[in-house]
């Protein structure tokens, strides 16, 4: 029996010889058996790779432009949808405007008597304080300037002389009134009479919150939600200092840390939500899902910690209260 010695080099290449090769090697191999190296025993070339049969060979991607390849599609489905986004608050702004506009005009036949200290629909109602809610909402209110505003208060304090004597272009007086009220009562303070900035009334909530909420709504990682959770809740923070009693004073200490604990009750409950998913959850695609349904509880939670703290000094000292003699 012919024993075959051959060296390291020669068996890695029979490793990868084809089978249709094995018997002209072995006999290459029985002609050179005294012989311990095979100088011209050459391992056979591997096959380019192709992409399919006959066609061109393919070259397969590096570790780093797979790796970039990745994290461009990472971030791709982690990104704000701009065009969603500016989609949902169009059709939130339109949506509010037409409902506004329509419940103004179906109740104009049926508005009482115009009293400042009053209010046009009953608040003893669901409906009154629906549709009261929803006009103080009004974005149109929001594009009303200063001297508009100024001319519309003081129309307001002399509604006693245009009740009486109604200008004759006025088909409804009292309509008018109301009208006039709702418009300086959503722009001015009712205790300093000072102008309320427009992204902090409740006109513009709707203009200035929704991309944030939909920016919220539209995130699936965590770094993304803390920071649309700190944006609403800072807002939020601002309409509820803006739209206070001013008859409480709040020092600037009271206010920084109001603030602060609002903001930070708001983003731990982000953090908490989202911490829960990614430990519980271990699909990536999943957990990009779920991360999107954080927004809402956390919004929710956050916001009645917001408006609680915030506005505890008035729990704590109260409010001024008079009779109708003042």
């Amino acid at each position: 029996m012919l024993s075959l010695q051959m060296n390291a080099r020669t068996v890695r290449c029979l490793t990868t010889i084809p089978n249709r090769l094995l018997p002209n090697i072995r006999t290459i191999a029985r002609a050179r058996s005294s012989t311990r190296n095979y100088p011209n025993l050459k391992c056979p070339a591997r096959p380019k790779s192709t992409s399919a049969i006959g066609g061109p060979p393919t070259k397969a991607p590096s570790p780093p432009a797979a790796a970039a390849a990745a994290a461009s599609s990472s971030s791709t489905k982690e990104s704000i949808p701009i065009t969603q986004t500016l989609l949902a608050m169009t059709a939130g702004v339109l949506t509010v405007t037409a409902a506004a506009a329509t419940v103004e005009s179906v109740t104009s036949s049926s508005i009482p008597p115009f009293s400042p200290d009053g209010q046009r629909y009953s608040q003893s109602s669901f409906s009154g304080r629906f549709c009261r809610m929803l006009l103080m909402c009004d974005p149109r209110l929001t594009f009303y300037t200063d001297d508009e505003v100024r001319r519309c208060r003081a129309m307001v304090s002399n509604y006693r002389h245009l009740i009486a004597n109604p200008p004759p272009e006025v088909e409804n007086i009292h309509r008018t009134l109301w009208e006039a009220h709702r418009v300086s009562s959503a722009a001015l303070h009712p205790d300093t009479d000072q102008s309320i900035p427009r992204p902090f009334r409740m006109s513009g909530y709707v203009l200035y919150n929704g991309p944030i909420c939909v920016s919220m709504v539209a995130s699936s990682s965590t770094p993304a939600l803390l920071f649309w959770g700190w944006m609403n809740q800072s807002q939020n923070a601002l309409i509820n200092y803006f739209n206070r009693n001013a008859s409480s004073d709040m020092s600037n200490e009271t206010l920084g840390m109001s603030y602060a604990a609002a903001v930070g009750s708001a983003l731990a409950v982000v953090f908490g939500l989202a911490s829960v998913i990614k430990r519980r959850v271990r699909d990536p695609a999943r957990v990009r899902q779920l991360l999107r349904f954080v927004a809402f509880p956390s919004s929710v939670v956050a916001s009645s910690l917001n408006c609680y703290v915030v506005r505890s000094p008035e729990i704590d000292t109260g409010i001024p209260v008079v009779d109708e003699e003042g």
